[in-house]
């Protein structure tokens, strides 16, 4: 048998692997998710001091935080190993990081258990999370993009995308049918640890479905020559520090989109109807379950626009496309006060769908955009560290950021905040080149 026969054999079937990457990434959003709304709805109550309410929630909010800051060590880490050794082994590794992390969450005994040492616990776990999700998307992307057929990476590479808005459906639709089944009460006493726990048999599946995988054929390939690094995270870095800057700028803008609809406008949502002492109103008053019903509506239209956006790109190319987006989302941004200044359940919906389909459009091509500006041997790292260098410029202080401007400056001050970062976006796009033509088995 010859070698080349050999490698036809191996190769992935590509839809087999775009169903195995949307799998493995819904299962590690829906843990990340799950944190993002018990650290909305509960870990206020568990994990800290109750004697001051504000500060209870702007602790538990602040631990969000901490998984943005650990994404890029997870990139690197994982990005290294998925440089050196393949993407299917390091993929596994994430995977099993990231279930691990949400399980043992689930089963941590609250504070008036054991003091200070309840929300130490939580945030070693919470950075174990942000760990294996810097590792996960880049492989993700890259195996769907890499086993792709030709003239259609843009929409195979929404697979792994399509993760995000089936994660945030399952971990939402999770909350709310344990808050239904139990009331609100004990939900927030103890069914709250049902979601995570639940992890751990999604994991199962998610790690199934990826041992059934071969590795990457272009990675292969690129082994086979003799063109792998034995420290790609330091090659990426001194090498191609460029593209990492425009991939985290052209993700910024998507970045702080989305934690604007799910975190800030959750707590405004959510938060009783007043009035800062700057005048501007605090919140809307509009039930806990009411707004995860909302997200739950946004999550389906959010997964349609993906797909639709993959379509888009590989016709007209990334860059223009993108181009077209983020200018739609600067002016979304300064329509912001339209929507929610002084908002109605029905006009908080209007903004989260409206919001989710332009997050699509700009969230789906990034899973090809982002890898295709780097070679084959550290394309794993480079991709995920701008995917997660832009997590924290774009999304670990958002939602803190935007309850503050509105407190201050109204609605307006959070969709100028948004809008500022668009420009970012738009300036990234523009100074990087077109890569829908990309040859993905290029190497230095």
């Amino acid at each position: 048998m010859t070698a080349t026969h050999t490698q036809a054999q191996l190769r992935n079937n590509p839809y087999k692997v775009a169903i195995a990457s949307m799998i493995g990434t819904a299962i590690e959003f829906y843990d990340y998710y799950i944190y993002a709304a018990a650290a909305v709805l509960v870990f206020n109550t568990q994990f800290f001091d109750k004697s001051d309410h504000n500060v209870a929630i702007l602790l538990s909010l602040s631990t969000l935080a901490l998984a943005f800051f650990a994404r890029p060590i997870g990139s690197a880490l994982f990005g290294h190993f998925g440089d050196k050794i393949g993407r299917k082994k390091t993929l596994v590794a994430s995977l099993l990081t990231m279930g691990l992390s949400t399980v043992c969450i689930g089963l941590l005994p609250t504070y008036d258990q054991i003091g200070f040492w309840a929300p130490l616990l939580l945030c070693v776990c919470r950075i174990g999370q942000g760990l294996g999700l810097g590792g996960e998307w880049g492989g993700a992307a890259l195996v769907a993009t890499e086993n792709a057929p030709e003239g259609k990476r843009a929409w195979f590479g929404t697979f792994p995308q399509l993760g995000a808005p089936i994660g945030l459906f399952m971990a939402n639709g999770t909350f709310f049918t344990i808050s239904v089944l139990v009331g609100h009460d004990e939900l927030v006493q103890w069914g709250w640890r049902i979601p995570f726990v639940l992890s751990f048999m999604l994991v199962i599946v998610g790690l199934w479905m990826r041992m059934t995988l071969h590795e990457s054929h272009v990675y292969r390939e690129a082994e086979a020559k003799g063109k792998t690094q034995n420290a790609p995270v330091k090659e990426v870095i001194t090498k191609h520090w460029k593209p990492i800057l425009q991939g985290t700028f052209i993700m910024t803008a998507t970045y702080v989109l989305f934690y604007v609809m799910t975190a800030f406008v959750q707590v405004y949502s959510k938060t009783k109807v007043g009035v800062s002492e700057w005048g501007h109103p605090t919140g809307l008053g509009i039930p806990a379950n009411t707004f995860t019903g909302f997200l739950l509506i946004a999550a389906v239209i959010f997964g349609i626009s993906i797909s639709l956006s993959g379509i888009h790109a590989d016709k007209i190319g990334r860059r223009r496309y993108l181009l077209l987006v983020t200018a739609a989302i600067l002016v979304f941004g300064l329509c912001m006060p339209l929507f929610l200044t002084n908002g109605t359940p029905m006009s908080v919906l209007a903004f989260l769908l409206i919001g989710m389909v332009l997050m699509g459009m700009t969230f789906g091509p990034m899973a090809a955009l982002l890898p295709e500006l780097f070679p084959t041997e550290v394309r794993y790292s480079g991709a995920s560290l701008a995917y997660n260098l832009a997590a924290i410029v774009g999304a670990s202080i958002a939602t803190m950021v935007a309850i503050e401007l509105n407190l201050r400056f109204g609605i307006f001050g959070v969709g100028a905040y948004l809008a500022v970062n668009c420009v970012m976006t738009l300036i990234a796009l523009w100074t990087t080149h077109e890569t829908k033509d990309v040859d993905l088995t290029q190497t230095q």
